[in-house]
């Protein structure tokens, strides 16, 4: 082996990641299939929460057992099979299944028969979760004379184009026939059966998505009004605010922010997956659409043009609910912030207040001590001044003592009274230097 050349049996026989596998599957996961001209195509996207998708995944096992094909195993998203005639793309995402059923078209005029009836030759099978995408795409062969493409839709609402190299003209109306499903035609103008499916499927992928996004815009209209009283009364505190001095109204208008904050917060946590989701499904529709590089093919409006039009105010919608929801929270946070502040300075004022109170009740506690320890040094030396008396008495009658009780008497009250001072002092520093 060159020294310095990698060890390839080492690199070979090393232990994979756990994930090295799921990695290298995803960018294969979803393969444009070959679709034939002339062809039909259905398209159902459903919600689904963790239940339904466990659910729906053991309904396709069993369909698939029924069948006698191979089944999806337990960690597969995407998974196609082949019924007869039909092929059934199914793709599981973290909250919508899509179900696609492939089949040859007829050589009738375009969406003929109605997708109705088709659904009868459709296995049976649950559906997943409440219907969000109904989708009936006909590819047909251009013919001459041309067809009239603006016949089969709703002509206001009608959006018509090409692909980047003008081999498909493809058209939309975006509005549920009677049976619900939205039609897209595509007239082939020479496509290869790769290029047709590639299209087919970046077309239905615009539908989906676009329906998906559109699912902010019912959520950010429950939460304008709510947003605007919270913008109406933040406001009325802020004005309340200026006239407001006392502890107690201004714990009044903290108490009413904590609530507008905490109703704000909640409507907040319950949309901020909605909008960020729309976010996402609008930048997807609007990346599939310029990959099919669009351009234009008559008088009517692109897809492009079309959605611009008509969904860009919806996105605004969310994107400015969304805008209001955190320029509003971090309103209500400075105005908390400015009521704690009032709030804590009053607190500092009662606060000192109290000190002052109780400075004053300490100094003159300290002067009654004082005053007692004074009386208490008066009365301890007259008690000790007339015990001394009757031993004076005692002594000079038993003639031990040659002078008068009197001048005795006399000489001990000084000495008495500096000695009983003296202990009391020595007492009382004793005591301040333990608590110290």
């Amino acid at each position: 082996m060159k020294a310095g050349a990698p060890d390839e049996a080492t690199a070979a026989h090393a232990e994979p990641h756990p994930l090295r596998a799921t990695i290298l599957n995803e960018v294969h996961a979803r393969p444009f299939t070959p679709l034939r001209t002339p062809g039909r195509i259905l398209h159902f996207g459903y919600m689904t929460d963790e239940a339904h998708a466990r659910a729906d995944r053991q309904n396709l096992v069993e369909l698939c057992r029924r069948e006698g094909v191979a089944a999806p195993q337990s960690s597969d998203k995407h998974f196609r099979v082949e019924l007869g005639d039909l092929l059934l793309r199914w793709e599981q995402h973290s909250e919508f299944t899509t179900c696609t059923w492939e089949m040859p078209g007829s050589g009738d005029a375009p969406f003929s028969p109605p997708a109705a009836d088709l659904c009868a030759r459709l296995q049976s099978r649950p559906p997943p979760g409440p219907l969000l995408v109904a989708v009936d795409l006909q590819v047909a062969p251009e013919q001459s004379p041309p067809i009239a493409v603006a016949q089969f839709f709703d002509r206001p609402s009608l959006a018509i184009a090409e692909n980047s190299d003008g081999r498909a003209v493809y058209a939309t109306d975006f509005h549920a026939d009677e049976a619900g499903f939205v039609r897209i035609l595509i007239v082939d103008r020479g496509l290869e059966p790769e290029r047709a499916g590639a299209l087919a499927q970046r077309l239905l992928e615009v539908e989906t998505y676009r329906t998906l996004a559109l699912l902010g815009l019912p959520e950010a209209q429950r939460l304008s009004p709510s947003i605007a009283r919270i913008e109406r009364r933040l406001a009325e505190v802020t004005s309340e605010m200026s006239g407001t001095n006392d502890l107690a109204g201004n714990h009044h208008l903290l108490d009413e922010l904590t609530t507008l904050a905490a109703d704000l917060e909640a409507g907040a946590a319950a949309s901020v997956f909605r909008f960020g989701a729309t976010r996402a499904y609008d930048e997807i529709m609007q990346q599939r659409l310029q990959t099919i590089g669009e351009r234009k093919a008559s008088s009517f409006p692109t897809w492009t043009s079309f959605l611009t039009r008509r969904m860009g105010p919806a996105m605004r919608t969310c994107v400015s609910t969304e805008s209001r929801q955190a320029a509003l929270s971090l309103k209500l946070s400075r105005a908390a912030d400015l009521l704690r502040t009032r709030v804590d300075v009053e607190l500092e004022k009662q606060n000192q207040e109290l000190l002052k109170s109780m400075n004053a009740r300490t100094r003159m506690q300290l002067r009654l001590q004082s005053t007692v320890e004074g009386l208490s040094v008066a009365a301890i030396t007259y008690y000790v001044v007339g015990l001394f008396g009757y031993l004076a008495k005692a002594l000079h009658e038993a003639h031990l003592v040659p002078f008068e009780p009197a001048y005795l008497i006399a000489g001990f009250i000084p000495v008495a009274a500096l000695a009983i001072w003296l202990t009391v002092r020595r007492i009382r520093r004793h005591h301040l230097g333990n608590d110290h």
